[in-house]
Parts: C-alpha cells; structure tokens; sequence
C-alpha cells in the first residue's frame, strides 16, 4: 500500500521531479518508465495491498490501507502539497497510519495506544521533515512548493522544530501509564527523546549563529530516523521482557 501511494506521487509530482536535484533520478524523470506503466504499477500495488489485506487478514485492516493511500495521495500530493506551507503536517497523516494498520491487522480493532502511536509519528513528522527541506529549500523554491523552510527563515523554523519534537517526546511518554509500558521502555524513550531534542536545539543555535558554520540540518534529518527507530523497538520488545 505504501508503494502504491509512493508509486502515484511520482507520477502526479513528475514536473517538479525534473526541476529538484534530490529527485531528478526518478524513473519518471530519467525515461526508465513510462507514465502509462507507473500508473498502472502504483493502480495493480494499491488494488492489490488493499484485497489482500481485506481477504486474508480483516476488513478494518484493509480500509485504513486505502484510507492511507487516499490521504497521501489525494490530501497531500494534490491538495496541500503545492499550497501551504503547512503541508506536511496535516498531510503527515499517511504516514502514521501504518501504526493504525498493524494494529488492527492483529486484533481487529482499535484502542488508545495505536493512537498515542499514530500521535507519535504525527508530531515527528515535522522535525524529521523540515530539517531535509532546510537543506534541499533552494530545490523546493526553484519547484515552487512551499515548504516553511522555503517562505519562513531558519530561526522560526528552527523554533517550531524543537516545539514539534517536544510535543513528541511527550506523547512517547504518554504510552507508559496507557498501554503500561515497563522500564525497558520508559528509560529508551526518556535517553532517546533526550539525545533528540538536544539534536534540535543545537539546530536552532546554528540557525541564530549562522556565522559559525553549517546548519547541519541533515544531522537532525538523520538523527530523527535513528531517534524513532529506538523508541518503536523498544515498544517491541519491553512487553517480552519477564519484569
């Protein structure tokens, strides 16, 4: 499903792919595909993903597959993408459904924990994303996509990225007395959620003192991965451990 979603953003995006260095490799841009077959490719995989998840594992599963699609696709890529600066905040929500997914494809429904999970990558997505847009932002004006780095300064941006990031390592913490997290848990999400912010306020200071150096805004791009790997392996394994 995933695929799909990505699959379809290549081809509604593929002017602007041909403009932006990050992305003009793309099949759709160098001729490796035709836009006829990535329509049918991104069409077959989403078609696919949904009817198996709807066949072989349950309905609730399969609908908020589509509903993924949907909203990337359609909010994101064609709604927002091209018109607010906001963008990827509202249309992050993609990507938190996968939580939502995996969640329902086991027990068939949904509770508070999924949420607090969907909340998590919800406020991650700005700090993970802003931070690659202040790198590539000349990419992105030259596109004419409005990203905040691209109509806001460094220093504003930098202040909502620690806000974001705030906001989600509080709701990391949130988990614990919700699903009842144990220590395993608690102290990854307390030292990861450390290191991360402190990533994002040294980011801020580079943003306030451009005169000495780099931005190293791809630290924090880099960093945000790492930080949300740690924090959903250790919601994988604390509820192994026997104390």
């Amino acid at each position: 499903a995933a695929g799909s979603a990505n699959a379809f953003n290549m081809y509604f995006d593929r002017d602007i792919d041909r403009v932006m260095n990050r992305t003009k490799q793309r099949p759709l841009v160098t001729g490796d595909l035709t836009d006829r077959q990535a329509l049918v490719f991104a069409a077959l995989l989403g078609a696919g993903s949904v009817g198996w998840l709807a066949a072989t594992v349950n309905a609730l599963s399969a609908v908020l597959a589509l509903a993924a699609i949907l909203l990337y696709v359609v909010f994101y890529t064609l709604l927002l993408k091209r018109r607010t600066s906001q963008n990827i905040v509202w249309g992050g929500v993609a990507g938190c459904m996968p939580v939502l997914i995996g969640w329902a494809a086991v027990t068939g429904s949904l509770t508070w924990a999924p949420v607090i999970l969907f909340l998590v990558v919800f406020f991650w997505t700005p700090p993970h994303y802003w931070p690659l847009s202040m790198r590539f932002k000349q990419d992105y004006a030259r596109a004419g996509v409005p990203m905040l780095p691209v109509v806001a300064d460094d220093v504003p941006v930098a202040r909502q990225i620690i806000g974001y990031a705030v906001a989600t390592v509080a709701t990391t913490l949130a988990l614990i007395p919700v699903a009842g997290m144990g220590w395993l848990y608690t102290l990854s999400a307390l030292a990861a959620g450390a290191w991360f912010l402190t990533t994002t306020v040294q980011l801020y200071r580079r943003a306030l003192h451009p005169e000495r150096g780099k931005l190293a805004a791809m630290k924090v791009f880099h960093g945000s991965i790492t930080y949300l790997a740690v924090v959903f392996v250790a919601v994988a394994v604390d509820p192994f451990l026997p104390f």
